[in-house]
């Protein structure tokens, strides 16, 4: 069966045929998987022993964010840091009330707390409602600890392939929940097929909803990366090869997207993913407001640095989130009727894909 790899990679060559020899400078200018690799290893490299307040927001950007926008800022002080909304990357059709902007605000500052307290720093972590919204990180001192959760920092990824089927263990799911559970969030563990596949059923729904929705799709396609120099250049949005795509020149890839990305191929994608995780997390907080989003971004990432540390791998699913119509059955499914769902991540057995870039951290200082 051709699959969409093979679309692609299909459709490159009969374009290249059809545009003539003048297009292979075109793919010749969008750069290299070995530039881009070289030019994002310094914000991946190890935290040093004692580490500057700036090493500690380097290993903040390292957290999970919707789309890869990357909309937060960070306020240095020498005992505290304040993450602070950035407006101007906002996702206004899939995040409509920030929801996710705060989540990823959530996920920097746990990042910054687990770093800090490997090195003998322990934080206090607060949300401040005031204004437009903003998570402070208090730096204390103290005896090192969570060491394991750091080092699994700069090897954390969103894996977006299949995984290999295999189970998970009873003790590495007690770990995965006791990472997940923090008060006001409750993290739901599904790993019975039927109800793995319920939710498939909510993914693929959902996924069909928004894909047939041109806002959504418009603004999508605006964060899409597809070759290497520009990922690089950006340092932000969804890059092709972090999803095990080929990369293509920014030429030609939107005339092939209108080939390849269809809901029936995203469909089977999604499919074959799912039935190939050990497992499905819900993440639920206690309240649908921005300070229990943020305790959701606090908890998610904490599960994805445990995952990793356990050698596992992790990606979102979350199409049923982020449709309201969808979000009902989802609570059922997890068992907590009435509430909002925050997040839905499945998690198993997985090979590396290439990272996703991040911007230098002096253009996220304030």
């Amino acid at each position: 069966m051709t699959n969409r790899r093979t679309l692609i990679v299909g459709g490159a060559a009969v374009a290249a045929t059809v545009v003539g020899g003048g297009t292979w400078a075109g793919f010749r200018q969008m750069g290299s998987m070995a530039d881009f690799r070289a030019g994002i290893a310094a914000l991946r490299a190890a935290l040093p022993a004692d580490p500057a307040v700036r090493d500690l927001i380097r290993y903040a950007t390292l957290a999970a964010n919707s789309h890869n926008t990357q909309a937060w800022q960070f306020r240095p002080g020498k005992t505290r840091v304040d993450i602070l909304p950035d407006p101007a990357r906002r996702t206004p059709v899939v995040d409509p009330d920030d929801h996710h902007l705060f989540v990823s605000l959530g996920c920097a500052a746990e990042n910054l707390a687990v770093a800090a307290a490997a090195r003998g720093r322990p934080s206090q972590v607060a949300f401040d409602p005031t204004g437009a919204g903003s998570v402070s990180v208090d730096l204390g001192t103290g005896a090192s600890r969570n060491e394991a959760l750091c080092d699994a920092i700069p090897s954390r990824q969103s894996t977006r392939a299949d995984f290999d089927g295999t189970p998970v263990s009873p003790a590495d799911l007690a770990l995965l929940g006791q990472a997940g559970s923090v008060p006001g969030v409750e993290v739901i563990l599904l790993t019975e097929r039927a109800r793995i596949d319920k939710l498939r059923d909510l993914v693929l729904a959902g996924n069909a909803a928004q894909m047939a929705d041109p806002a959504f799709m418009t603004e999508l396609k605006s964060w899409m990366r597809f070759s290497p120099r520009r990922a690089l250049a950006t340092g932000d949005g969804l890059f092709g090869a972090v999803s095990g795509n080929p990369v293509l020149p920014e030429w030609l890839a939107p005339s092939l997207l209108k080939v390849v990305f269809a809901e029936t191929s995203e469909a089977r994608k999604y499919a074959g993913q799912i039935a190939s995780s050990a497992g499905i997390a819900v993440f639920v907080g206690a309240e649908a407001d921005p300070a229990h989003w943020v305790l959701v971004g606090r908890a998610c990432q904490r599960f994805a640095l445990q995952a990793t540390a356990l050698g596992l791998k992790h990606a979102f699913l979350n199409q049923p989130v982020e449709v309201p119509g969808f979000r009902a059955e989802l609570a059922a499914l997890a068992g907590l009727p009435g509430r909002r769902p925050d997040l839905v991540m499945r998690f198993g057995r997985g090979t590396t894909l290439p990272y996703a870039a991040r911007r230098p951290v002096d253009s996220v200082i304030v």
